[in-house]
């Protein structure tokens, strides 16, 4: 009789699967200290180039005080020093060049993401974007060369002869029609500024979702009201942050201004006249300081456009945390 074998036991056990990785404690570490590092390292940079100026900056602020900053002198030769027109001449330059940038930038955005054929919308963009690309320097040489001659010969007359008669305003177009002066410089400004304002208008509006748009045409609306109804307050605070971008870039531009704003240390109330900036008088005067209250002048102004670009950011932040806190309501 033949030895019957056990039949083994069917067993529940599933097959052994691939083994667990675990995960690689070590390098979350070293990688969240590696950008913290860096996080850091940008405010050691920033409190650094604070530092600084500061301590360059002392003995002008030790010799003027206060005054510094309300004094218009500009002498080397009696070591004299007073940055209000410095001061005067980079805020009416910017505020020119706002006036400007702002309102061509949002047609243009408004333009490429509404209204331009899809064939028009790639070249123009690029040739915008191409705009943000050209050195400063270049503007500079077009502007002196180019657009200096033309205001000379065909706008500041006009402007000189309809409206400085005017009351009130009239005082700020009086003036010989030099063509160089703050009004060119801050036409030249608003050029500069416009391609970085509407790519970034441009970019937050392309981000508005298509439903609310054809919600408001089905509604009825116009394009004018879908954008200033719609679009707007979905990206108001992009908008606003790109608007503060250009700002400072306009606050900040060296090369430009320095070519077409004249560089004269007078105050005028006319911008038909020239003036100077903070960033042109640094750049026009650094390598001549030959004494040390001149060169600590020159820092001191370094150390005011500082100042004067924190307290721009700070308004920045300010306004888009209050915007932010509307959107939440």
């Amino acid at each position: 009789m033949s030895a019957v074998l056990p039949v083994p036991l069917a067993t529940t056990e599933s097959p052994p699967g691939p083994r667990r990785v675990l995960p690689a404690r070590w390098m979350d570490s070293a990688f969240e200290w590696l950008t913290r590092f860096f996080a850091f390292l940008v405010f050691s940079l920033l409190a650094a180039i604070l530092v600084t100026l500061v301590i360059g900056s002392q003995p002008t602020l030790e010799k003027f005080g206060v005054g510094f900053l309300f004094s218009t002198d500009w002498d080397p030769v009696q070591e004299k020093f007073g940055a209000l027109v410095p001061i005067y001449g980079t805020l009416m330059t910017s505020l020119i060049a706002m006036l400007i940038g702002v309102p061509v930038s949002f047609g243009i955005a408004l333009f490429l993401t509404e209204l331009s054929p899809a064939w028009l919308k790639r070249p123009l963009g690029t040739a915008i974007e191409l705009l943000a690309a050209i050195p400063s320097i270049i503007y500079g040489m077009w502007g002196l060369f180019s657009f200096v001659p033309f205001m000379s010969d065909r706008v500041l007359p006009w402007i000189n002869d309809h409206l400085g008669p005017l009351p009130w305003i009239g005082v700020l177009f009086r003036g010989p029609p030099l063509g160089i002066g703050m009004l060119t410089a801050g036409i030249v400004l608003g050029i500069m500024v416009i391609p970085f304002i509407s790519s970034v208008m441009r970019d937050v509006f392309r981000t508005v979702p298509a439903a609310l748009k054809e919600s408001a045409y089905a509604l009825g609306s116009t394009t004018w009201e879908v954008v200033w109804k719609v679009v707007l307050p979905y990206t108001r605070s992009a908008v606003v942050g790109g608007i503060f971008l250009g700002l400072g870039r306009a606050l900040g531009e060296t090369m430009a201004v320095t070519f077409v704003l004249g560089n004269a240390h007078q105050l005028s109330a006319s911008l038909l006249m020239p003036g100077n900036s903070i960033a042109a008088t640094i750049a026009n005067e650094f390598t001549e300081a030959d004494s040390d209250i001149y060169l600590s002048s020159l820092i001191a102004l370094g150390f005011l456009l500082f100042v004067v670009t924190l307290i721009v950011l700070a308004i920045a932040r300010l306004m888009l945390h209050n915007l932010a806190r509307r959107e939440g309501r």
